[in-house]
């Protein structure tokens, strides 16, 4: 669904939380009273937890702060941050267009409309209750070196959150931050290159920061959000430039050392720490112990058998029975 002039100017009106008249709206807008109620509708299909009472008018449920891409270049001098109300795909938007973009070039959106995650699963992104972000970066040493990055990138995020005032975050191997045991963020890792050259890397991070009831329901898992953590939401650009910032550093740091600088923090942070696991590996179930990783990324899995160890792909880690 695109988003018209006219539905943009309605959500920068509702950003504040209060209660503005259909009546008043429509005055602002040069529309009569039922236009606005159809654009009301139409915002209501992105997701956007919108309600009305009757001689009051329409409000959000939680005031939103829109991105500000003036704001947000400012305050992340690196490389260029492009916002969007409404896009496909973040990670797609950059990695149509590495060959004219520089490392640390950043994507947001309000909203996406054909948002993925892991083992190309639907992500769900209501308007303007996530922050919805990919970050470009050229690695000179190749896709080998890639290896364990969204491990590096996980430990960049929650350290962005800590410095924010959001604790207890935790990190499930090998690309998700938890909260209490359930889902508070995603992270996806895209690549293109040839074997012997640079590739180009796409980062992105979903994270929940207050999901409407209908919309959490789409959700296939236990989820948590930010708002679980701490109920007053830190403004989503101060967010967003502090998770750019962190994760601009860590690619860095990941250039110049690979995962072993991020090893300890992942392991401190690792919510399955000492606890009883599964692997999923196609049919095949593997029980063990979860040791943490190693300097590969790799899952160290203590069994029956001794410590063995499991690189990502598509095994799918779960607590034990």
């Amino acid at each position: 669904m695109t988003l018209t002039p006219i539905r943009q100017t309605l959500i920068t009106l509702l950003s504040d939380g209060q209660f503005h008249s259909g009546e008043q709206l429509g005055e602002q807008l040069g529309i009569s009273r039922a236009a606005v109620s159809k654009h009301m509708a139409a915002l209501k299909e992105l997701g956007l937890d919108l309600f009305s009472l009757t001689g009051k008018g329409y409000r959000l449920a939680v005031p939103m702060a829109l991105y500000d891409e003036e704001k947000l270049r400012a305050r992340v001098p690196m490389a260029p941050v492009h916002c969007f109300s409404v896009i496909g795909s973040t990670n797609q938007y950059l990695l149509e267009r590495v060959s004219g973009l520089q490392s640390g070039e950043s994507c947001l959106a309000e909203c996406q409309t054909a948002g993925r995650g892991r083992r190309g699963k639907p992500w769900i992104t209501p308007f303007g209750c996530q922050l919805i972000l990919s970050m470009y970066w050229r690695l000179e040493q190749g896709m080998a070196a890639a290896m364990g990055l969204s491990l590096a990138v996980g430990v960049a995020v929650v350290e962005a959150l800590e410095s924010l005032g959001y604790p207890g975050v935790e990190l499930k191997w090998p690309n998700d931050l938890y909260y209490q045991g359930r889902k508070l963020a995603g992270i996806l890792v895209e690549m293109s290159g040839s074997a012997g050259a640079s590739c180009h890397l796409v980062i992105g991070v979903g994270l929940n920061l207050a999901m409407p009831q209908r919309q959490g329901e789409k959700i296939d898992q236990a989820w948590s959000e930010l708002r679980h953590v701490q109920p007053e939401l830190v403004d989503r650009n101060e967010l967003a430039a502090c998770v750019i910032q962190r994760l601009q550093q860590a690619m860095v740091t990941f250039e110049q050392s690979g995962l072993g600088s991020f090893v300890d923090d992942w392991n401190r942070l690792d919510y399955f720490a000492g606890q009883p696991v599964k692997l999923l590996m196609g049919d095949q179930v593997i029980r063990g112990i979860a040791r943490g990783i190693d300097d590969r990324g790799a899952l160290r899995l203590e069994t029956e058998e001794g410590i063995k160890f499991y690189l990502g792909g598509e095994i799918s880690l779960r607590r034990g029975d």
